[in-house]
């Protein structure tokens, strides 16, 4: 009879070969479960049962992982749309920015790093292909890309991390307060209009700040290159 720990072994499942893929489907489940703070590499290298050194052959550190499961959830992003071209666009842009609002730890992770991976560049190809169809000159929307996306992730960081913030609607109430109290002999265009800078809920104000960008990237060229 074979020694029980030799037997042991024998009968053990092997464990799955590691890769990057595998770790990064890993660090998405324990995002969802636990929320991206737990995404690790000690986690990581406990959920896979090995060591945390292994886990750096196949991710450089903890924001290139975060990066990585980032991008395994903008696939979820909708890149299809029913209408003209500024309303398919939209439709991107808001997808998008649903995707980060749902996760907003990860929505900072955009706000900070340079995103490359493949359903990041899908985002980019398709607001790219959207703007050639309105068209936009390619300089123009190769710079307008970044402002619309930026637009998105700061709007999907800013909400997503005051619905998550403890007394959020108090200090909400607290700044409606002070414009509405605003001196008109202090402050007489915030007196003027403190109802309406708080004015605009759900979609519709960031929808408008779409719309302000996309009219302002149509009709603003680029500069020109400033000589060496």
């Amino acid at each position: 009879m074979a020694p029980e720990s030799i037997y042991n072994r024998r009968e053990r499942p092997a464990k799955p070969a590691l890769s990057r893929e595998g770790i990064v489907t890993t660090a998405v489940a324990v995002m969802r479960a636990e929320g991206v703070e737990r995404v690790t590499m000690r986690r990581l290298a406990k959920e896979l049962d090995t060591g945390a050194a292994s886990l750096y052959v196949y991710v450089k550190d903890t924001e290139e992982l975060h990066a990585a499961v980032l991008d395994e959830l903008l696939g979820e992003v909708g890149l299809d749309g029913a209408g003209d071209w500024r309303e398919r666009l939209w439709a991107v842009l808001d997808s998008y920015r649903s995707v980060l609002f749902a996760h907003p730890s990860l929505a900072r992770v955009a706000l900070v790093t340079r995103l490359s991976g493949p359903h990041y560049l899908a985002v980019v190809e398709a607001v790219l292909a959207l703007l050639d169809e309105g068209g936009m000159a390619p300089g123009q929307a190769a710079w307008a890309v970044d402002v619309l996306l930026l637009t998105a992730t700061a709007a999907a960081v800013e909400h997503g991390s005051r619905r998550e913030k403890p007394g959020a609607a108090r200090e909400h109430e607290v700044m409606v307060d002070s414009l509405a109290t605003a001196s008109p002999r202090t402050h007489p265009h915030i007196a003027a209009m403190a109802a309406d800078l708080v004015s605009g809920s759900g979609p519709a104000r960031t929808r408008w700040a779409f719309d302000a960008l996309l009219n302002g990237a149509l009709t603003t060229p680029r500069p020109e290159p400033e000589e060496s």
